[in-house]
């Protein structure tokens, strides 16, 4: 089984095939003539013995002869017939009736094929009568009777002898195209395949990328094609890994920083309780750089694990994780400069992991405010239910300025769609990956000067609740 599922292997069978195709091809006429010569080969041999009855005084021979004549033209009996006259030459005393009749007078090819495949196959039908020209004298005709016995014997024999040569010569050519093919075409495959094999073990050696070596346009072409991809993976390779190294430099920089800058926010509190007026103007604004720039680093470290914990999905009240974001960013106080709506009913229920869908909706909510903040003047951020089929879509809207050309090119790209001038874009990238975790879908829906509208679609068991 594995010679015949490889290449060389079905090579060899593919050859055989059609070697024996064609000798099926040949074999048939061959058979036909090889027939139709033994037959008029007996219209031959039955023309001398008649000639010689013929020629013996009162056309009368001894019985004797008569019987040789008989045997040596392998008939058994001989009428001559010309210009109307039908005369019985020789005559065998053990002939019988007449089991067929095969003209070869007019000599139809496909006719002949068809009396040589029947003879081939069919039983014995005793006596049968040929029809022919006389082949010297093409003014007589001839008419004998022969046993069938010994054609369907002589058109089997040859028909076995092409048989046991066609498969000889089918062999030995698919041997000799087996091993051709083998050189020309297997061989380079299989140098290629060798290749891949290696360069798998240690794709970033290299010298290990193959060298188009080749002299067949396909192959060489696909050596190169080979070579141009081992190139790219060891290209990605070493990218990889120096983002890899550069992201672990990263996170261990963030995380001592976040260190330091916690510290330096404790201690900056107390400028607040400052009566130095230009302390209390500055405070604010050095403790809101401090806050973001400790998001910055915590996000950076979240978003350097290696991988996120696989989601644990159970059953989340919406209302109320809305309410916990809400009031976790302090837009719930008095004091807080944006509105913010909550338009989810209290019994709307969804199956995802309570803390990754709270990640994904504290980076939504927080760009929200952010966005209204930057453009300087008073906002709403809104969270509402919308029921899409099977899906629960949550929608956080705000009437921010919209986000920039740049960040629109680059959404849910880390490092490249911030919206903000000093953003990262980290946020959106992580809300991104954790939807994706939940099974669940976040899409902009729009993103004007009037504001920017994102849809949060969870999958899964939609189910409403009564609390």
């Amino acid at each position: 089984m594995g010679l015949i599922r490889s290449l060389s292997g079905r090579l060899l069978l593919v050859t055989m095939i059609v070697v024996m195709l064609a000798e099926v091809a040949i074999f048939v006429p061959s058979v036909s003539r090889f027939r139709e010569a033994w037959l008029i080969e007996r219209v031959r041999r039955a023309e001398i013995a008649a000639l010689t009855v013929l020629a013996a005084p009162d056309r009368m021979v001894s019985p004797k002869l008569e019987q040789l004549l008989i045997e040596n033209a392998e008939v058994l009996n001989v009428v001559v017939r010309r210009e109307g006259m039908r005369e019985m030459v020789l005559m065998s005393p053990d002939l019988g009736p007449v089991g067929a009749t095969y003209d070869l007078r007019e000599r139809q090819p496909l006719l002949l094929v068809r009396d040589a495949l029947w003879r081939l196959y069919a039983g014995d039908e005793g006596i049968i009568r040929i029809r022919a020209f006389a082949p010297e004298d093409m003014g007589r005709e001839l008419e004998i009777t022969v046993r069938s016995a010994g054609l369907a014997e002589a058109v089997r024999a040859y028909g076995l002898n092409i048989l046991f040569l066609s498969l000889a010569i089918a062999l030995s050519t698919a041997i000799m195209v087996f091993f051709a093919m083998r050189r020309a075409v297997v061989r380079p495959v299989t140098i290629v395949i060798e290749n891949l094999k290696k360069f798998a073990e240690n794709p970033e050696d290299t010298q290990r990328i193959i060298e188009p070596k080749s002299r067949v346009g396909e192959i060489a072409e696909a050596e190169r094609a080979v070579a141009d991809m081992q190139r790219e993976v060891q290209s990605a390779l070493s990218a990889k890994a120096r983002l890899a190294a550069l992201g672990e430099a990263v996170a261990k920089i963030s995380h001592d920083l976040r260190n330091i800058l916690a510290k330096t926010q404790l201690m900056a509190d107390r400028l607040e309780t400052s009566s130095d007026p230009i302390v209390g103007r500055t405070a604010p604004k050095l403790l809101a750089s401090l806050d973001r720039a400790i998001r910055l680093c915590q996000s950076t470290l979240a978003f350097g694990k290696a991988e996120e914990a696989p989601p644990d999905p159970r059953p989340i009240e919406l209302n109320l994780l809305a309410c916990d974001v809400v009031e976790s960013l302090g837009l719930l106080a008095e004091d807080s400069d944006i509105d913010c709506e909550i338009a989810i009913p209290e019994e709307a229920v969804v199956e995802a992991d309570p803390e990754q869908l709270y990640r994904v909706l504290i980076n939504l909510v927080r760009n929200a405010a952010e966005a209204i903040r930057s453009a300087g003047r008073p906002g709403t951020v809104r969270l509402a239910i919308i029921e899409n089929g099977s899906l629960i879509e949550l929608e956080v809207a705000d009437t921010g300025p919209g986000m920039p050309s740049h960040a629109l090119d680059n959404l849910f790209k880390p490092f490249k769609g911030g919206a903000r001038r000093g953003g990262t874009g980290l946020g959106l990238a992580i809300a991104h990956e954790l939807t994706r975790a939940n099974r669940g879908e976040l899409r902009l829906i729009s993103s004007t000067s009037q504001g920017t509208v994102f849809r949060l679609a969870l999958p899964g068991s939609r189910r409403l609740v009564a609390t």
